[in-house]
């Protein structure tokens, strides 16, 4: 009996794992108010379950979704009844998610043999974590990690800290991973945390920094939501906390911030991708951010990195009130995006509830959100081969801005 029970719940866990045969994912142009509008509408549709990855928020950007297989025929007849033209950018998602799976398993098999962290490769948290122990025994004079709390489902999470001594210093704060699919920045932590500790001691102006300030680093902000990714849905981007009175679980945890909680850019239902939780700070994910940054109290910068659409943004996304920073954070964002690849502007992206706001509004100027590669083809499944390019890029950018804190103390 006992067996036969075991079979079953082995049988349950591989159905678990949701796949997306079939699922495309279509680009549309906006071409008038009128067709954004339009789009904006069939945010609140749930019944085609349609998976926004780039949200209509204006005329100047474009629109990704994902659409079920189930619901390409009616979405088809929707865009052509309202003159909507699209392209079709991944014509079957599954395929993508299988052929990132193959490269994880190969990646995992090469480093076991060789017994090296592959930076070009992505990784469960398990792996992630062992690296972090990794590098605090290799560097500990210069990292060390600190457990700031516990997520939803009782992971730790862990914070690397970068410093050459002193107490309350000046400090920088660098998350990733937020969003759970987004695991090209979570990759990207790995490897600037990697890149810091490399480039301490030869380039002098890393050296410069890491004398006068800290570096704090989240590398997995949402540490339930990405093991969800790995094992479960690929494409998930919330947390895992239970919403009462609801079957649907999760909070957007870049809308749960005090900031504009709860306004546009947020939805209501516990459904929805963009669900902004009961209350602000209510995922302790979330709240253990905040509790550290007010505990610590003299972080100059705060820096979130996501991902996709190659973008630099500064304050605000819950208003269209310009800041009162706006002209120096505006010129520093296209300084450091001249770097690399990324774009600057300031396109209002109405999106309340999101960490940089909260931190400006607390206080930390210098709050910046980096949105990495791509700008479409690959979305979400940006393959492994693009992270430390992206990585790369995003350094150079990262480092101008850490630079100019360094020098512009307020």
């Amino acid at each position: 009996m006992k067996s036969v029970w075991l079979l079953l719940v082995l049988v349950a866990a591989v159905k678990a794992e949701r796949t997306f045969v079939g699922d495309q994912v279509f680009r549309i142009h906006l071409q008038s108010q009128e067709q954004l509008r339009v789009l904006q509408s069939l945010e609140h549709e749930e019944e085609w379950q349609l998976d926004f990855w780039l949200h209509p928020v204006s005329t100047d950007l474009p629109v990704d979704i994902r659409v079920p297989s189930s619901s390409l025929s009616s979405m088809k007849e929707f865009l052509l009844t309202h003159n909507i033209p699209f392209t079709i950018i991944i014509e079957n998602l599954q395929e993508l998610i299988d052929m990132e799976k193959t490269e994880m398993e190969e990646s995992q098999k090469m480093e076991k043999s060789t017994r090296s962290f592959n930076f070009g490769a992505y990784h469960t948290l398990e792996t992630i974590y062992s690296w972090m122990d990794t590098l605090v025994a290799q560097y500990p004079h210069l990292v060390t990690k600190q457990e700031i709390g516990k997520s939803y489902e009782n992971r730790p999470m862990y914070v690397l800290k970068f410093s050459t001594g002193g107490t309350n210093r000046p400090a920088i704060w660098i998350d990733t991973g937020i969003h759970s699919r987004e695991w090209v920045s979570p990759a990207t932590g790995l490897w600037t945390a990697n890149k810091i500790v490399s480039d301490f001691g030869s380039d002098a102006s890393l050296t410069s920094l890491l004398n006068t300030m800290d570096i704090y680093m989240l590398i997995l902000a949402n540490p339930d939501g990405y093991v969800y990714t790995h094992t479960n849905n690929r494409m998930w981007r919330k947390t895992r906390s239970l919403n009462s009175g609801s079957s649907c679980r999760g909070v957007d945890p870049n809308r749960n911030w005090d900031a504009g909680f709860g306004g546009p850019g947020a939805s209501t239902s516990p459904c929805s991708d963009s669900y902004h939780g009961p209350f602000a700070h209510s995922e302790i994910e979330v709240k253990n951010v905040v509790d550290l940054i007010k505990s610590h109290g003299n972080f100059k910068s705060f820096i979130s990195v996501h991902a996709y659409s190659q973008l630099l943004m500064y304050p605000y996304g819950y208003t269209c009130t310009d800041v009162a920073d706006k002209a120096e954070l505006d010129s520093l964002g296209r300084a450091a995006a001249s770097r690399n690849s990324l774009s600057n502007g300031t396109l209002y992206n109405p999106a309340s509830g999101g960490s940089i706001d909260w931190s400006y509004d607390t206080g930390i100027k210098y709050s910046f959100a980096f949105e990495l590669r791509d700008t479409g083809y690959y979305g979400f499944l940006l393959p492994s081969n693009q992270i430390i390019p992206t990585a790369t890029e995003t350094w150079l950018a990262l480092k101008h801005i850490m630079e100019y804190v360094r020098d512009h103390p307020y």
